[in-house]
């Protein structure tokens, strides 16, 4: 009886340290927004073999919902020109729902702004990929995005920000 009893309390013990182990979970993937433009067809079509210009922009944005919730949005835009025509325009805001439990403090702004966008990404990209498609053009396939580094220059930007507020204030 006391093996059994014994082996409880492992039981109750290991699933006591499972609880504290830090958790990242995804409730649920969705497309907020998505819009493509081809304002210039059926022109825009004929160029094929040119190469336009294209720009990309990359934003992540968080809002907490509950205690351990976060609604995290990947938007991404993509303009195409051609000698000042526009050729294609494509924006997507692209969100999940994640639960993170047993976080400390200091790794919420990275779990939430480089891990959760990090998860949502590859979806996000076949989405773009598929609407230019569709939109007549060669899939737009985007490279992998440093969102370390794009929540370092964020983190960077606030500190500046926050310091020239602090000089004007004195």
């Amino acid at each position: 009886m006391t093996e059994k009893d014994s082996g409880n309390g492992q039981d109750a013990a290991a699933t006591a340290q499972q609880e504290a182990q830090p958790q990242l979970s995804i409730l649920g993937q969705y497309l907020k927004d998505l819009s493509f433009e081809n304002p210039n067809a059926p022109n825009s079509l004929t160029l094929q073999g040119v190469q336009p210009q294209i720009s990309i922009n990359v934003n992540v944005n968080a809002n907490q919902l509950g205690e351990t919730d976060y609604e995290v949005t990947l938007e991404l835009e993509a303009h195409a020109e051609h000698e000042e025509q526009v050729i294609f325009h494509v924006e997507l805001a692209y969100a999940g729902i994640f639960r993170l439990q047993n976080i400390p403090q200091e790794m919420m702004g990275p779990a939430v702004l480089i891990e959760c966008p990090r998860m949502l990404f590859p979806f996000a990209r076949r989405i773009l990929a598929d609407a230019t498609r569709d939109g007549g053009f060669p899939p737009l396939m985007l490279d992998p995005i440093d969102f370390a580094a794009m929540y370092a220059q964020r983190v960077q930007q606030a500190q500046a920000e926050g310091g020239e507020e602090g000089q004007q204030a004195s």
